[in-house]
């Protein structure tokens, strides 16, 4: 980028999703070196016995190296932002998140095809209570697919879409979610290692903001215990080498092809498995319930806002598998890496999906999401396929973590079963997500 800015603030993410970095000045080469000792921190900093990450080996540098396709104008002044790889001992390190999104994306373009991925992501914007925590914004004029100020009286949320368009984020849409103080932002699909960057940082963008103007967003699957919850929906398609849309068929009676047909049943086969990945913290279980409009069960459907796999009724170029489970405080690249993996499994062995939910009828399956994350946990770790495609150090990784947060959850939760947010979830994960 030209003229040169004063610094770059060089950005990757750790396991949990949060973004790590430092600003770099001077005549800045795009390369720093940071503590190995970062993924297998917790977010209250304790560095977990996590093999090969930790005191076993001395805490060693990782080098992490800017990626120049991600660079953009940055949100503050004199700045650029850009997202880096991380490598270790000269070889790209095995948890790192964005590592693992390249792993899954190879398979699909050695079939030349290239992954596509769209991130719609789902808000509250918070304001102080006056004791120290956080409430929703008041907004007596709120309506579900509002704009203006009706929706927006500070315009807090208006600042948050004009930066990200200012730093060269193609933000599709924006406008008013179900719930007061609620807020949807949907960035345009692009390449999958692209559009997690993307999302990686448009939600930090996003919580920036709010801070800089004394509120608070939260991704976090369900914040407010009489409020609905809120999703990130992960919408994939394939281009193919002559650049259309490898889902579509037009000769088929609904426009799908068989390969949309064999990623669908991917999708399906590893729901369970998943679910640690997609919803990785304790509140994200307080959403996923029946009849809440989410990815709770493991079925399809044609334009039907209640299952867990949406087909939206556009084709051509638009023609996409929408993934209903996630929330907001997912990590973009793990996600995106899961269901990538899951689609390709059921591809390479040919398999069809169970027929489409059929909208106001009967449940079509028993499969759903776990009730918590000990228990999505324990799905994931028993999802050998989905295991063995990520990679055993990051699965480890992963898995202690969280393992870690659901010790936590319990200790501090008289019913850890309990489908209402609680005041450690709100406490340990808010600020971060």
């Amino acid at each position: 980028m030209e003229p040169k800015a004063k610094q770059l603030r060089l950005m990757y993410p750790d396991i949990l999703g949060l973004e790590r970095g430092k600003y770099l000045l001077g005549d800045w080469t795009g390369r720093t070196a940071f503590c190995i000792g970062v993924y297998p921190l917790t977010l209250d900093r304790e560095i977990l016995p996590i093999p090969g990450l930790q005191f076993d080996i001395g805490l060693p540098d990782i080098e992490v190296h800017l990626d120049v396709d991600s660079m953009r104008p940055g949100w503050e002044p004199d700045t650029v932002v850009g997202v880096g790889d991380a490598e270790s001992g000269g070889a790209p390190c095995p948890v790192d998140p964005r590592f693992a999104l390249r792993r899954a994306i190879e398979p699909w373009v050695a079939r030349g095809l290239m992954p596509q991925i769209a991130y719609e992501f789902e808000f509250y914007l918070m304001e102080p209570d006056g004791e120290d925590g956080w409430r929703p914004v008041p907004m007596p004029s709120h309506r579900v697919y509002g704009t203006g100020p009706a929706i927006d009286p500070d315009g807090v949320a208006d600042e948050m879409v004009r930066t990200a368009t200012d730093c060269e984020f193609d933000v599709e849409s924006w406008g008013s979610e179900y719930d007061i103080s609620q807020f949807e932002v949907n960035i345009k699909y692009r390449d999958a290692l692209a559009a997690a960057d993307d999302a990686f940082l448009v939600r930090l963008l996003i919580k920036e903001i709010a801070t800089r103007r004394g509120n608070l967003a939260t991704f976090i699957g369900r914040p407010i215990a009489d409020r609905g919850g809120s999703g990130l929906h992960v919408n994939m398609s394939f281009r193919t080498e002559d650049g259309s849309n490898a889902f579509e068929d037009p000769s088929a009676a609904d426009g799908l092809s068989l390969l949309a047909r064999q990623c669908l049943a991917g999708i399906l086969a590893h729901h369970e498995g998943m679910a640690a990945i997609l919803a990785p913290h304790t509140n994200a279980y307080k959403r996923l319930q029946p009849d809440m409009l989410n990815g709770y069960w493991a079925n399809w459907g044609y334009d039907d806002r209640t299952v867990g796999v949406r087909v939206p009724p556009g084709r051509g170029a638009t023609t996409r598998l929408e993934q209903r489970t996630a929330d907001g405080a997912a990590n973009p690249y793990l996600a995106a890496a899961a269901i990538l993996h899951a689609a390709r499994l059921r591809v390479e062995n040919e398999l069809e999906p169970p027929p489409p939910q059929q909208p106001g009828a009967e449940v079509n399956t028993d499969v759903k999401v776990p009730p918590t994350l000990e228990k999505a946990l324990e799905l994931f770790q028993a999802d050998k396929e989905l295991c063995e495609a990520l990679g055993s150090e990051l699965v480890t990784a992963f898995t202690m973590l969280k393992q870690a947060e659901w010790d936590r959850y319990v200790k501090a939760t008289p019913d850890p079963e309990t489908i209402e947010p609680v005041d450690w979830e709100l406490q340990y994960y808010m600020p971060f997500f």
